[in-house]
């Protein structure tokens, strides 16, 4: 009996590059079918490259979910952007994903705030792509929010930079366009050997994500700039008699007056982030979670650049 010939696979990797707060992460968690980065409404939320897997057919599609790319301030700021920039470095396809009613938004007379800073940041990518000489994949999202035609009129301004290969209208959030620029994407991937496991959903660790959901929870219920002052570090991860995960996480601020909103008045406020966070770890992780949190202060944690390697950041960045 002859052998069966083996099959012809394909796989390349697919970096999402954006300004903050287009949709990166919502458009790759729904292209690879499963929530492998977080997501609030909060720009930033992103701050490390998370590799989510798909595998359709003969194809595995390797998807990188980068930081928003934008002015950095902060040390932590300048690990980000070059943690989006080096995703992309090597990627068989790179989508520029815009956040298509911020942007037209940001062309009427006397726009600023949020939708003034994310088309400048927008620009500013697309400026550095046409530096490199690279070509992209240019998304447009959110159009189940805007009419037809300003929409138009932006992806003709757009592709007057020269820098788009092809063009596709999407809604990250509600599917709408998906299936077709995944189906371009399967075409675009070069023969080759699959990088991961078929079922694997992402190169983040149990112990990071499990930071990463603790972190969506303190972005989702406080405000103001408080999240940008805070990380997440995942520093006991054992298990009990009965066999059952015990997690224990140190949530770090920068100000005293920042730990009391983090605790909020009789410990409220922390423990129904506990709440939240160990309820959707259990989910994920398919098993039993015990997470205790603790609340200290690091004064100035995101200018200290030895830290970010335990956030899924490479470390000093370069200059």
């Amino acid at each position: 009996m002859a052998e069966a010939e083996p099959k012809q696979t394909r796989c390349g990797v697919v970096a999402v590059l954006g300004a903050p707060n287009a949709g990166k992460s919502t458009l790759v968690n729904r292209l690879v079918g499963a929530k492998v980065s977080i997501v609030t409404q909060k720009v930033q939320t992103t701050r490390a490259r998370v590799r989510g897997i798909a595998v359709k057919g003969e194809t595995q599609l390797v998807y990188i979910d980068t930081p928003g790319i934008f002015a950095p301030r902060r040390t932590l700021d300048r690990a980000m952007v070059q943690a989006a920039w080096e995703g992309a470095e090597g990627a068989d396809a790179t989508l520029l994903l815009v956040d298509a009613p911020a942007y037209v938004s940001a062309s009427q007379e006397g726009a600023k705030g949020a939708a003034r800073r994310s088309a400048e940041d927008t620009d500013r990518i697309i400026d550095a792509l046409k530096e490199q000489g690279r070509k992209a994949v240019l998304v447009l999202n959110k159009i189940d929010t805007m009419p037809a035609p300003p929409l138009l009129e932006l992806a003709q301004r757009l592709n007057e930079t020269g820098v788009f290969s092809d063009t596709f209208m999407i809604s990250a959030d509600k599917g709408r366009g998906t299936e077709d620029l995944e189906k371009h994407l399967l075409a675009e991937m070069p023969e080759g050997p699959f990088l991961y496991p078929e079922d694997q959903l992402s190169d983040i660790s149990d112990r990071l994500m499990a930071a990463e959901v603790t972190r969506e929870k303190l972005f989702l219920r406080l405000h103001q700039e408080v999240p940008y002052s805070l990380t997440v570090e995942t520093e006991g991860w054992t298990r009990t008699k009965k066999g059952e995960l015990r997690v224990e996480q140190v949530v770090y601020v920068e100000r005293d007056s920042q730990k009391a909103l983090v605790l909020g008045q009789k410990g409220r406020t922390i423990a129904a982030i506990g709440k939240a966070a160990r309820e959707e770890m259990t989910e994920l992780l398919g098993e039993t979670v015990h997470l205790f949190l603790f609340v200290k202060v690091r004064e100035d944690w995101a200018q200290d650049a030895e830290r970010f390697r335990g956030m899924g950041l490479e470390g000093l960045p370069k200059s």
